[in-house]
């Protein structure tokens, strides 16, 4: 054997056992390229192999710098600072310039960027008018999907998507914007007046404003509550590549304008797989109704009756980092507000879970929308706003997801292949002919 021999080779050998040939193929990153199974064939005519991946399981669409998962640690980073340090000692404006410039920001750059977005907050009056033609009871986040989308007719200069100017105005308007949308369809459902922005407050401490503000001359933001949802915020910035995430590449990919593109990535969040999770947490605790009835559930979950709501995520395979930060966050609500009621039944629910061999060999842990709902019930938020909340913060991350794929060479119109089985070639028999 040759010395060469003995030297590992970043590639992996495949045989094709119908032909006897081998491939050897390269490796990176523990990576292989899907495009070079296209080699693997039987017949020079076809296609060549093709790898069948339902749902992403195990496919990498793009590579990113902007966050970090590892699942089986409980591990989230953004640009490489880890979750909790960002939660404690950063705010949500400063982790958004971090997830959209890959760097924290000097005291003048947050200044410049606070300014920016701060004085990006108000609405055209027609958009108002938009939003005052839905019905009473319309969903808010539907109000969202559509008034953002709305935007694009407004602003036409966001089609210009290779300007570096015009992306940075964009990105200053969404995230400007998107809290005032948010507030206004929320008020219109209650059927109140809108309340303006008020650039002297926060972030998070101006959209309480938008939202709550009665016949106060002058709003003040509840310490407490403005601190828990700019901490929320953080927590909900970014997630890597999910359903929404996912949404926004890949109709991004198309060189759409981000209004269009943030519309559609929304609309992924709404479903309630995604968005809408942390409602049917609530609804799964409200169904269990007190805490002595917690065993008797959780024997319904492990029969395959019922689900456990909350727990478990298609990443995280150990305790997601984010739940842990919320339930300290949630102390801190209940103890202005008032405990949940629910919050007991929850407790209950998760001791249990953490010590049973059925869900920590499967390892379902809770997950970030386990606590979320509760809190934000507890701060006055109906349920039809608890998606509205996670679209809110995560619209920096997709702007950073979308920016970051326009500026990737690799990166072309999103166009999946198939595999198809239905009928080979067949010809039209006209009506009468038909049994």
């Amino acid at each position: 054997m040759s010395e060469d021999s003995t030297v590992p080779r970043e590639t992996l050998t495949i045989t094709d056992n119908r032909t006897g040939k081998s491939y050897e193929i390269p490796i990176n990153h523990d990576t292989i390229r899907a495009a070079d199974l296209r080699q693997i064939k039987v017949d020079p005519k076809e296609f060549g192999m093709m790898s069948y991946d339902p749902a992403f399981n195990n496919t990498a669409s793009c590579i990113s710098k902007v966050t970090f998962i590892d699942g089986d640690a409980g591990i989230l980073r953004y640009r490489g600072y880890p979750i909790e340090d960002l939660a404690e000692k950063s705010t949500y404006l400063e982790t958004a310039y971090l997830l959209l410039n890959g760097e924290l920001p000097t005291p003048s750059q947050l200044k410049d960027w606070t300014y920016h977005v701060t004085h990006h907050t108000f609405i055209h009056e027609s958009i108002k008018k938009f939003l005052d033609g839905f019905h009473y009871d319309a969903h808010p986040m539907g109000m969202m999907i559509s008034t953002i989308a709305a935007l694009s007719t407004f602003y036409h200069d966001a089609k210009d998507i290779f300007s570096a100017e015009s992306r940075q105005k964009q990105t200053y308007r969404l995230i400007g914007k998107v809290p005032t949308i948010a507030a206004f369809s929320y008020r219109h459902t209650l059927g109140m007046p809108f309340v303006y922005p008020d650039n002297e407050l926060s972030y998070p401490g101006n959209f309480l404003n938008m939202l709550f503000r009665t016949t106060e001359p002058k709003y003040r933001p509840n310490a407490t509550l403005e601190h828990a949802l700019d901490v929320l915020f953080i927590l909900h910035a970014d997630h890597e590549q999910n359903c929404s995430t996912n949404t926004i590449r890949g109709v991004g990919s198309s060189h759409v304008d981000p209004y269009s593109a943030t519309a559609a990535a929304i609309a992924a969040l709404y479903g309630p797989l995604h968005g809408g999770a942390n409602e049917e947490v609530l609804h799964m605790l409200m169904q269990i109704g007190s805490i002595q009835k917690v065993p008797d559930f959780i024997k319904r979950v492990k029969t395959g009756e019922v689900k456990l709501m909350g727990f478990g995520h298609r990443v995280y395979k150990n305790y997601d980092p984010r739940a842990r930060i919320i339930k300290h966050i949630a102390y801190e609500v209940f103890e202005l507000m008032g405990k949940n009621p629910l919050l007991e039944i929850a407790l209950e629910c998760e001791r249990i879970a953490l010590e049973d061999e059925y869900f920590v060999k499967r390892k379902l842990y809770p997950n970030v929308d386990f606590y979320t709902g509760l809190i934000y019930q507890s701060m006055g938020f109906p349920m039809t706003m608890f998606p509205v909340l996670f679209a809110i913060p995560r619209t920096s991350g997709w702007i950073a997801q979308w920016e970051e794929m326009l500026l990737d060479p690799e990166q072309k119109i999103a166009r999946p292949r198939q595999i198809y089985l239905g009928h080979n070639t067949r010809h039209y028999v006209p009506i009468d002919q038909r049994n």
